[in-house]
């Protein structure tokens, strides 16, 4: 009994998850090859047979047994390459399987080295590849640093298998909350929708299966120590818990916060929000660089565009104004338009006629003379607009021209000042030698 080969087998199918069946396979097709390259005979020729129960090795080469074992050094040195080349590709293979099955979970390793920008994570039986891209702005990791990054893909290459990590995923968000909060994980909570720039700020719609559990409140976790683990793992991040209500006008108000909302215009048909804020609330609710409401309208799947009351009334003003210039249209025809979310001229022109025959019953006659009127409106608008614009940038250019001559003049008048100064001292001086030479 070969009790030796049966636990060197079976150490190589724990260590490298391989199958032992598959490894008893290699080592038979190893042993046949160097035999054929020793005796220069046909792969028909020579059979290896290995015992799964006792380990013992049995060859045959043309119905005669053979021992393997006294065929030389060189076979054996064959045997040896042919049987690692298999395993290496065996355990490729599994690497593969195994990985693929875990794409979209998160996996925790050590920093290994830099390859490019790119750092190589060591997970244990393999190494995953960090792409720049896939880090959080701003962060830096250093040698046998612990990481936790997001498995998003495998591939084959030749030669190794290629497990590409990221941390700048959104699904990275939800692993964490996944582990930092037992209430997602048990599905008690869940998480509706998520919108992320990494790095920067997230915002999470979550919702609550459970009236009696606060969906905010247990993600944020007490004085805020769930959040905060979340936080430190992304280096600083904000992130925006917001409450989710199937109600998208409820839904846009939460997602807008901290920004306090006036009031909020659905048209469906754009699929576009208006949102009214009050003028001390426009900067909070468009964020820094358009942050806040770029990823609300990514949250919640809504185009939202942010006004102040006076535009959106002065926009109401116009597209009422317009549309009562047409014949046959009346306050309460334009009520039912304005029901529709369209609050200008603009989107009068965007929807077109046909929502307005369908939704409101109007002749298709009628309802292409409001959006013919719309559109002519909306095109002498962005013509004074420009028109207004090109006049102010000419204006600005004039002001620079005029700061720019006044500067030149008053160095110039600054440089007459010191000429004449240093001119009055140069005389005080003569003055001063004539009166001591008199003396």
């Amino acid at each position: 009994m070969n009790q030796e080969l049966l636990r060197i087998v079976d150490s190589m199918a724990r260590d490298k998850n391989i199958e032992r069946e598959i490894i008893f396979a290699d080592l038979e097709a190893a042993m046949a090859s160097a035999a054929r390259k020793h005796f220069g005979t046909t792969e028909e020729d020579i059979q290896v047979q290995i015992d799964r129960e006792t380990g013992d090795i049995n060859a045959f080469l043309g119905g005669e047994e053979i021992d393997v074992r006294k065929l030389g050094r060189i076979p054996a040195q064959t045997a040896k390459q042919v049987m690692i080349q298999m395993i290496r590709e065996d355990e490729r293979g599994s690497i593969y399987t195994e990985f693929q099955e875990r794409v979209g979970e998160m996996v925790t390793g050590t920093v290994g080295r830099y390859e490019g920008g790119a750092v190589i994570v060591n997970l244990g039986r393999t190494e995953a590849i960090l792409p720049r891209g896939e880090q959080i702005p701003g962060e830096s990791y250093h040698p046998t640093e612990r990481v936790r990054a997001l498995i998003v893909e495998v591939k084959e290459a030749p030669g190794q298998v290629k497990i590409i990590l990221s941390r700048t995923h959104p699904d990275f968000i939800l692993r964490l909350f996944e582990q930092e909060v037992p209430e997602v994980s048990e599905q008690v909570i869940e998480i509706k929708s998520l919108a992320r720039e990494a790095g920067y700020r997230t915002k999470v719609a979550v919702s609550s299966l459970d009236s009696k559990v606060d969906a905010v409140g247990a993600c944020v976790g007490v004085r805020g120590s769930r959040i905060k683990n979340i936080v430190d793992e992304l280096g600083g991040e904000k992130i925006d818990i917001v409450r989710w209500n199937e109600s998208s006008q409820v839904l846009i108000g939460n997602a807008l916060r901290p920004a306090e909302v006036k009031e909020i215009a659905l048209c469906f048909e754009l699929n576009r929000a208006t949102v009214v804020v009050t003028e001390d609330q426009l900067s909070l609710a468009i964020g820094k660089r358009g942050q806040n409401v770029r990823l609300a309208a990514r949250l919640t799947n809504w185009d939202i565009d942010i006004l102040t009351p006076r535009e959106y009334s002065s926009a109401m003003e116009v597209l009422i104004q317009t549309l009562r210039e047409i014949e046959g249209v009346d306050d309460t025809l334009i009520d039912k338009v304005l029901a529709l979310g369209i609050v200008s001229v603009m989107d009068m022109e965007e929807v077109g006629p046909e929502p307005m025959v369908q939704s409101l019953g109007l002749r298709e006659e009628q309802a292409s003379r409001m959006v013919s009127a719309s559109a002519a409106e909306g095109r002498r608008q962005t013509s004074g607009k420009e028109q207004a614009r090109a006049a102010q940038e000419v204006l600005a250019r004039e002001l620079q021209k005029e700061e720019s001559a006044r500067r030149g003049a008053l160095e110039e008048e600054g440089s007459e000042i010191a000429v004449s100064g240093v001119e009055k001292e140069v005389l005080e001086i003569e003055k001063q030698d004539k009166g001591k030479t008199e003396n």
